[in-house]
């Protein structure tokens, strides 16, 4: 049994960057890891990305600054067909 803990790819806001690789969350591990656990229910898990992408929407217009084009293709696009 291993006793190694595998660091999660959570994000980290406002920037919305992975914690563990810098990439933009979701990173292909955070979407890999999320893919797994929302099997059996795509449609929760792109009502939990709607979610986030709205907080990251928020976060990044804060400043008076225009949105990011490709929230919905960063968020959620990416669970179509699974």
């Amino acid at each position: 049994m291993s006793t190694t803990h595998e660091a999660e790819h959570l994000h980290d806001r406002p920037h919305w960057l992975c914690r563990v690789c810098r990439e933009p969350w979701p990173c292909a591990e955070a979407k890999r890891r999320l893919l797994a656990e929302y099997t059996e229910f795509p449609s929760l898990l792109k009502i939990y990305l709607s979610a986030h992408m709205y907080d990251a929407l928020d976060d990044f217009t804060a400043q008076g600054e225009s949105a990011p084009l490709n929230l919905y293709e960063r968020f959620i696009s990416w669970t179509r067909g699974r």
